[in-house]
């Protein structure tokens, strides 16, 4: 028996401390995907609650079809979602024409991340680009380069298709790219 499924079976067995150890292993991933969709810390620390509450209440529904992680990851990015909607704020930037075509297939389009982040000026740039990316680009970027989780991972806790998990990557990195850009006066 794995690990989350030990887990879940000890939790709805009611065992001493059994939820606190669900919590406690997958917190820092229910904050990083709830924060980075709001951006707000105290809607986050709500938010966070009722993803706790919800896993506690439903966690009889898992079905070991995906990781616990994945499982409590969807839960927690449709919390945010629908706390977004509630306050009309868009997921998304609008739709435009683009005539990059087949280059939305790659998550890979040549911008290093990683290099672009080794000084620390561009880093707090890269930051302050990131948080101004509408909440879901921002979410699956930073779930793929800094959370490192795979397109895969992604699309079983966002629910999109692993295509558009990489059309959204591959946007996001081209308003960052030109944000650092036109911040740093040079290619980034």
């Amino acid at each position: 028996m794995s690990d989350d499924a030990q887990l879940v079976t000890a939790v709805l067995a009611r065992a001493p401390g059994a939820f606190e150890r669900l919590v406690a292993r997958h917190q820092a991933l229910v904050w990083h995907l709830v924060y980075r969709m709001v951006q707000h810390p105290e809607d986050a620390r709500e938010l966070c609650q009722d993803v706790f509450f919800r896993v506690h209440e439903r966690l009889g529904q898992f079905r070991a079809e995906s990781s616990l992680a994945t499982w409590i990851g969807r839960v927690a990015y449709s919390v945010a979602c629908r706390h977004l909607q509630k306050k009309r704020l868009p997921m998304q930037e609008p739709a435009q024409d683009d005539d990059a075509g087949s280059a939305w297939e790659g998550v890979a389009d040549g911008f290093d991340l990683e290099r672009a982040c080794a000084d620390a000026e561009v880093m707090g740039l890269l930051q302050a680009a990131i948080d101004r990316l509408p909440p879901l680009q921002r979410t699956l970027v930073t779930l793929y380069h800094l959370d490192e989780l795979s397109v895969g991972e992604i699309a079983g806790i966002t629910d999109l298709p692993e295509g558009t998990v990489k059309n959204y990557l591959f946007r996001a990195r081209g308003r960052l790219r030109q944000q650092l850009e036109t911040r740093l006066g040079a290619a980034a």
